[in-house]
């Protein structure tokens, strides 16, 4: 994967296949979020599995509810702060930077998110990855359709799917339980979505790896005066903030917040599309983030981090982090201070693990795609 955004990729297709052989596979999943981590295990997941030799499009679902929640978010991250002018506008400028990139994704011809009667049909629909089994999720939680209801497909499974801050312990109502009973396969990407499923169905399934993990994108660092510290996040707490700061002056490093305004920082890049954000990580000389996907970023980089948690993203941050035995790099208030610049000092030794998962996750993705 590059950064090329060029028209050709975004061209509107119907599902069939072009090549002898080959599946015709929709995946659904947010692609749409004004969010790095969505767009990118979008972009990640379909472009993966074209690799494959499959004809693969995400399913483009369209909502008016949807898009004016997630734009309204766009424009006032911080709320209950309110965004000032100028951060209004360089929201803006990361609006049409992210609709730009959507354009570029291949896209199945669009179709109505709560009626989804135009959906093209496909051999496969694949359901993930990101928060596609999260009913708390705050604009897409009940929609039925992530959980394979109205999908127009022969066989229709997940890929790393994930329930988000939906903790197991809450269980799910019977008519959630059956539609999951009725995928064909599913696998998650996180130990809390795994025991939703098992509590629900009674199947253990398959962990696998986020798709940026599982097929990272090949994006050159940005070209910035070096050594930086990459700040993302946003209501990052106090505490945290004070360690990071103190951290980078303490190596000479400036600090650089990418999406989001944390006053704190150094330098402020609020407009940063989707491959800013992927070519800040790689230029970086390490990251403080309070998100998974920041943390994800940082390990496909191979990048020093230190991750804190937060609530809505606690149950995400802490799975990924046990699941590759990086606990050095997520710390808390009540840890040592030091802790923070032991973890930006070198990255997590995590290859083996990640060759173990891929391996795994690859012989999934073969088994469900036959």
């Amino acid at each position: 994967m590059t950064q090329d955004t060029g028209s050709d990729a975004g061209s509107r297709r119907d599902g069939g296949a072009e090549r002898t052989g080959a599946r015709r596979v929709g995946v659904l999943t947010f692609h749409r979020c004004i969010n790095y981590g969505s767009y990118w295990q979008a972009r990640c997941l379909v472009e993966g599995i074209a690799a494959r030799g499959h004809d693969a499009v995400l399913l483009d679902h369209v909502s008016r509810d949807v898009t004016s929640q997630e734009w309204r978010y766009a424009f006032q991250p911080l709320l209950p702060d309110r965004s000032g002018r100028a951060d209004i506008r360089a929201y803006g400028r990361k609006l049409r930077r992210f609709t730009k990139a959507f354009d570029a994704l291949p896209l199945s011809a669009p179709f109505d998110l709560d009626d989804p009667a135009g959906i093209p049909r496909f051999d496969v629909v694949v359901i993930g990855s990101d928060e596609v089994l999260n009913l708390s999720h705050p604009w897409y939680g009940g929609k039925r359709l992530f959980w394979g209801e109205g999908v127009a497909a022969s066989r229709v499974v997940t890929y790393a799917a994930s329930s988000g801050n939906m903790d197991a312990d809450g269980g799910l109502a019977p008519d959630w339980r059956a539609r999951l009973g009725r995928l064909d396969a599913i696998s998650v990407r996180d130990e809390n979505t795994r025991a939703v499923v098992q509590a629900a169905t009674g199947r253990t399934p398959e962990m696998v790896l986020d798709p940026v993990l599982q097929f990272p994108p090949d994006v050159a660092p940005a070209n910035e005066p070096a050594p930086y510290l990459l700040v993302y996040g946003h209501h990052i707490p106090d505490w945290f903030a004070a360690r990071v700061r103190d951290a980078a002056r303490r190596r000479g490093w400036r600090t650089i917040s990418v999406g989001y305004r944390n006053d704190w920082a150094d330098e402020q890049r609020l407009d940063a599309g989707p491959h800013d954000f992927a070519a800040l990580v790689a230029g970086a000389q390490a990251v403080a983030t309070t998100y998974f996907h920041g943390c994800v970023f940082s390990l496909v980089n191979g990048k020093p981090f230190v991750a804190a948690p937060s609530f809505y993203r606690w149950n995400k941050l802490r799975d990924l982090i046990a699941l590759l035995d990086a606990r050095r790099h997520l710390t808390f208030e009540d840890r040592p201070a030091s802790e923070t610049g032991a973890a930006l000092d070198s990255p997590p030794q995590v290859g083996a693990r990640l060759a173990e998962l891929r391996a795994q996750s690859d012989a999934y993705l073969g088994r469900v795609l036959a």
